[in-house]
């Protein structure tokens, strides 16, 4: 691709407004609205019949795993009306499209003109049908074979200097079974270079558990959250991300559960909750959910979480002795002493002004806490995505570990992860940094050399492409550009490579911005049957709580030209491992093969194929469920961390961004953020009215962000002021609209997650 042609290509959304509305947020979340945005959905993208079908199937034992996020199904009966969300039918509305994408649209509309689009308006062109190509210095895909396509990646792969200068992400929706086999070819290959969304997102999280509680997963399960007395729910917004957690609330609080918030934002769905399939929760206006809001600053946890801890040891101090659990301190954990000393000399009006909490609110919050045993903390991006993201989950810990509230019955961590195979992926072996044992056992198993050198995360991933020293990009699902950070330099990065491979169902912003050449590899979604030459094949994924269990497509697939990515695994391999021990056909024929192997290769999968057929699947094993805690000293840790930097200057503003309501990760659903007033816009910076007023701002000003990291400035246009209850100096925007002014450079020690939860800008009114 030519200079020129590089320079045409637009690697954002534009930047035009959709005519916004905007409202007051609402104080009520799911409810009526909530059914009737799903049925709007299913008429709109779907063919009837399809709808019902799959609606019945979702989420449903012996039926298919919602392709969206990836919170638990309950292990006994499950919803006859439907055990699904919102979102889920989006996610279903998005895959089983009734539209198709074929060859002769990317005859008549050139990249160029595709990229004009909006991100909504490319993910509703339809299912993609056939394979593509885009050929080096052409305008436009065209068809190619499987075949052709294989030889061509086979071929680009070994006339590397270096299996290192390959690439292989993995998105959250990749199954065990296609993760597992897609991690095998890539070693066999010889690198280690596996980044994928966790890196985005949880990793902060996997890091922070396992050196504080031995294994990078929580301990806890969906029967855990309806029996605690205490849920803190942490930077989340489950309303939006994970609805169907605000059923699980519901029932935790019918037992008499109690739940803090601690958040900048008062999220409809932490508010107030109507059941949707119950008619009388419908009529009475449901129920409250959270019973103390703590509008705590972005990235004001670890101050917050101190403070909380200040209260709690001088609450102990005064009640001799009897609101930490010493016992527990004493037998199961090690640090305790050099972390009450930090605590008992903090500056506590520093952790206030840190964190923006009342500390009458702090003392109310951790009365709560020293009554209840029974302890759930849950969290997501909001505490991940910061420079101390590692730090964040560490204090969450910490807290947890002085009230004991680790391995047992209603108490623990609760990190709720996002896509819906996310964790099942890195417990395949989809990761940069493995395990000596793990690769041992590959090679015993399957008689390769595994690569010991680790590889890159995302964030060097991009680095490495950027400086020319990463030539080879394959995506196994995902949209890498607009899920990645500082969106120019990824797609500088993206532009360098000599071939970019995306594996997909759908068209996305990171087709177009590629490498010299470029292919489209569709693939069989969730939804879809799975064929192959020994029969009809199901897979299997793992849930936010480590439960297994199978999922099985129930729709013919909408062209006869789509593999499984099993299938495009193992015919990847056969065109790239001339030489290789692996019987490739053999494992991609039945799917059983592959979990035969995975059983034997991944402790806690004995008799895979056995349990995996029980309806619901099977637990894998969990060390801190059990207090058995497989960290260096055999014990869970206390550890000491600092405050965070926030400095900034006078005109600066700390932005997060967020998702919409109509959005999961990338994909967008629609324009609408339905809960907090939004209609028909995301080119919005949600900021503080007094905030807006001292900088002389009104609703609807049209601005321009920047933001200034090790000296660059960056630059995104043509936004609109709208003011919202969030903390002063802080700011929230969409993405990935806003990913240009996450700095690459700035990340999450130990974790390296993208600072999306904590960037520094300026805001700059225009003329309009």
């Amino acid at each position: 691709m030519s200079e020129s042609n590089k320079e045409e290509i637009q690697v954002q959304p534009p930047e035009e407004f959709t005519g916004g509305k905007f409202y007051k947020p609402k104080q009520t979340s799911v409810g009526k609205e909530a059914i009737t945005s799903s049925l709007k959905h299913m008429n709109t993208y779907m063919k009837k019949g399809d709808a019902l079908k799959l609606s019945l199937k979702m989420n449903q034992k012996g039926g298919f795993d919602c392709p969206g996020c990836a919170w638990p199904d309950p292990d006994d009966e499950r919803s006859k009306i439907g055990e699904y969300c919102e979102n889920g039918i989006k996610a279903i509305a998005e895959e089983a499209s009734s539209k198709l994408l074929k060859a002769d649209f990317f005859a008549q509309n050139s990249v160029q003109e595709i990229s004009k689009k909006s991100d909504f308006e490319i993910g509703k062109l339809g299912r993609l049908t056939e394979p593509m190509v885009l050929r080096e210095g052409k305008t436009n895909y065209e068809s190619i074979s499987w075949d052709d396509s294989f030889k061509l990646i086979g071929d680009s792969l070994n006339k590397l200097s270096s299996p290192d200068e390959a690439l292989f992400y993995t998105s959250g929706r990749t199954s065990n079974e296609a993760a597992y086999l897609y991690q095998l070819f890539v070693r066999a290959f010889g690198t280690n270079n596996l980044p994928d969304c966790s890196n985005m997102c949880h990793e902060s999280s996997g890091v922070g558990l396992s050196e504080t509680l031995g294994i990078g997963k929580g301990s806890v399960t969906l029967e855990d959250i309806h029996q605690a007395e205490l849920l803190i729910v942490m930077g989340q917004n489950p309303g939006t991300n994970h609805p169907r957690m605000l059923a699980a609330i519901q029932k935790c609080k019918a037992q008499g559960g109690k739940v803090i918030t601690v958040n900048p934002l008062p999220e409809a769905g932490l508010m107030r909750y109507v059941d949707p399939q119950s008619p009388k929760k419908m009529l009475t206006g449901g129920i409250a959910v959270t019973d103390l809001f703590l509008p705590c600053k972005i990235n004001g946890d670890v101050a917050f979480l101190k403070a909380l801890m200040y209260e709690l040891h001088k609450m102990d101090m005064e009640r001799s002795g009897s609101i930490i659990d010493y016992d527990f301190i004493e037998e199961h954990t090690s640090g305790y002493e050099d972390l009450i000393k930090q605590i008992r000399d903090i500056d506590y009006m520093a952790c206030i002004r840190q964190c923006g909490i009342e500390p009458k609110q702090i003392r109310e919050a951790a009365q709560m806490v020293a009554k209840n045993e029974k302890i759930i903390v849950c969290w997501a991006m909001g505490l991940t995505q910061q420079e101390n993201g590692v730090d964040n989950i560490k204090e969450v810990v910490n807290l947890l570990l002085m009230r004991g509230a680790i391995g047992k019955p209603g108490a623990g961590t609760c990190p709720v992860r996002g896509h819906s195979n996310v964790q099942g992926d890195r417990t395949m072996g989809i990761w940069e940094a493995p395990k000596e044992g793990f690769l041992d056992k590959l090679e015993e198993v399957h008689g390769i050399k595994a690569p010991r050198k680790h590889g890159h995360a995302v964030v060097p991933a991009i680095k490495a492409m950027h400086e020319n020293e990463a030539k080879l990009f394959f995506a196994m699902g995902g949209n890498f550009l607009s899920a990645t950070p500082d969106t120019e330099f990824t797609a500088k990065a993206l532009q360098n490579c000599d071939l970019t491979v995306h594996v997909s169902t759908k068209l996305n912003r990171s087709h177009l911005v590629h490498g010299k050449t470029a292919l489209i590899l569709p693939c069989l979604g969730r939804t879809d049957i799975d064929q192959q030459s020994a029969g009809e094949q199901f897979v299997s994924c793992e849930n936010s709580m480590g439960v297994v269990q199978s999922s099985q497509g129930i729709l013919n697939p909408p062209s006869e030209h789509l593999l499984s990515e099993v299938k495009i695994v193992a015919e990847l391999a056969k065109a790239t491992l001339t030489d290789s021990p692996i019987d490739w056909d053999h494992l991609a024929d039945n799917y059983d093969n592959i979990r035969d192997v995975i059983e034997q290769v991944i402790p806690g999968f004995e008799d895979y194929n056995k349990r995996v057929r029980q309806p619901g699947g099977f637990y894998l094993p969990n060390g801190a469920r059990e207090r058995k805690f497989n960290t260096a000293n055999g014990k869970a840790n206390f550890t000491i961390t600092s405050l965070p930097d926030h400095s900034k200057a006078d005109d600066e503003y700390i932005m997060m961004t967020i998702r919409s309501h109509d959005q999961f990760n990338t994909t967008i659903y629609g324009l609408n953020d339905r809960y907090r007033g939004i209609k028909n816009e995301r080119r919005v910076v949600m900021m503080n009215e007094s905030d807006m007023k001292a900088a002389g701002l009104k609703i609807k000003d049209v601005v321009n962000l920047t933001s200034e990291f090790n000296g660059k400035t960056r630059q995104v246009n043509k936004f609109l002021i709208i003011p919202y209850p969030i903390p002063s100096g802080n700011v929230a925007t969409y993405f990935p609209e806003t990913n240009p002014l996450v700095p690459i450079d700035s990340f999450a020690r130990k974790s390296l997650t993208p600072v999306s939860k904590m960037v520094r800008i300026r805001i700059h009114k225009t003329n309009g």
